[in-house]
């Protein structure tokens, strides 16, 4: 059973949290939403599927985010308890600082579960989603926002591109029709295309993209001028975009299955195993953490302790980066893992919360260390009057 104050403490928790995370969220989306537009501008990404792409790499973010969430949040739910000197009446009431610690287990056991869900299975299966539908989209004119009857934008280039006809799967047409301009000095070069029918095909290489063309008319030449040249071809090549490569060695460990990680003894896989543990391990040390330094003084500056927490989060989360690198340079065994980064965190932690828990011992003469400084004060104020 829930006590009242663990009842209240719960919801402050909570509001913090929530109010971090909504904000992280927002700030990330904004750099996500412009990166994923980028793309769309130059034609490596469909545009019909931003959404879809925004909604999967967010799921993803949610591994860094949500610990700096919770790690904000319980700054603030603390820190404004100190600052209206609500933990001074519950501690006068004969609470420890460590008995904060109870609903924060409450809330934080919950939101570690959730976030080793999503680090060990969902955020890897969003990545591997993320990377069919782009790969579909790339062998699809359908995907790629091409619609029979329709003049739509040439994707990557700029140009406008029309089909008469197209088959379900979007990789065979008829009667297509390409307008392309590029400068050409001070004048506008123009390259207008007719052809009966072609196809989408890719290089070899897999990344490559380019509509092949058949029985068709090409026209080019400088607007203005009178220089315009009338080909007929059998077979022409259009270029595309270069579609969005996901085949790096850092894209296929994220999204590489959990199963498939601890069957493999290469350093990169084994530094992935360790990354995703830091997730759901690192949200456990933060929160420790978050109790003693969110501590403040009435007079204190509102975010003074904020911008010191943030500081030690850098910290640690820079080490976290050192280590999973050396792991996949194999300058340290892959058994050693993120521990000797995750460990001193903890004792740091713990000993703080200790530290701040621990009441100040009386001097030799019986009086309070307090009592003593103030006297001390009064007798320097008046030596000066």
């Amino acid at each position: 059973m829930l006590r009242i104050i663990d009842r209240y403490l719960l919801r402050e928790l909570a509001f913090g949290c929530f109010a971090s995370t909504v904000v992280l969220l927002v700030v990330t989306l904004g750099g996500t939403i412009t990166d994923v537009l980028s793309k769309v501008a130059r034609g490596r990404l469909p545009g019909n599927l931003v959404f879809e792409i925004l909604g999967l790499r967010t799921l993803d973010a949610l591994t860094v985010l949500v610990p700096l969430a919770v790690f904000i949040g319980v700054l603030l739910a603390y820190g404004r308890l100190w600052r209206d000197n609500e933990m001074a009446v519950l501690q006068g009431a004969g609470m420890p600082l460590t008995h904060l610690l109870r609903p924060l287990a409450w809330f934080a056991v919950p939101v570690i579960l959730l976030v080793a869900m999503i680090s060990f299975w969902l955020a890897p299966a969003a990545i591997r989603l993320s990377h069919g539908l782009v790969e579909e989209a790339n062998r699809s004119l359908v995907v790629a926002g091409l619609e029979a009857g329709r003049f739509v934008q040439l994707p990557g280039r700029g140009g406008v591109i029309y089909v008469g006809a197209m088959n379900d799967k979007g990789s065979q047409f008829e009667r297509m029709f390409v307008e392309t301009e590029r400068p050409d000095g001070e004048d506008t070069r123009i390259d207008v295309i007719t052809a009966e029918r072609g196809e989408l095909r890719r290089e070899s290489d897999g990344e490559g993209r380019f509509l092949a063309l058949k029985d068709g008319f090409r026209v080019e030449g400088r607007i203005g001028h009178d220089d315009f040249r009338l080909l007929r071809f059998k077979g022409n090549d259009i270029a595309l975009a270069q579609s969005e490569s996901d085949d790096t060695p850092e894209a296929l460990k994220r999204a590489a299955p959990l199963p498939e990680l601890l069957a493999s003894n290469e350093p990169l896989q084994r530094a992935e195993v360790h990354w995703r543990l830091a997730a759901p391990l690192s949200i456990v040390i933060l929160v420790v953490l978050a109790v003693p330094l969110s501590r403040t003084r009435p007079r204190e500056a509102r975010y003074a302790s904020l911008l010191v927490a943030l500081l030690c989060y850098l910290i640690y989360l820079g080490w976290l980066g050192v280590a999973r690198s050396m792991i996949e340079q194999g300058k340290i065994p892959p058994f050693v893992g993120l521990w000797w980064v995750h460990l001193p965190a903890a004792a740091v932690a713990v000993w703080l919360l200790l530290r701040s828990d621990r009441l100040p011992r009386p001097a030799a003469d019986g009086t309070h260390p307090a009592h003593e400084r103030k006297r001390k004060n009064k007798s320097r104020r008046g030596e000066r009057a």
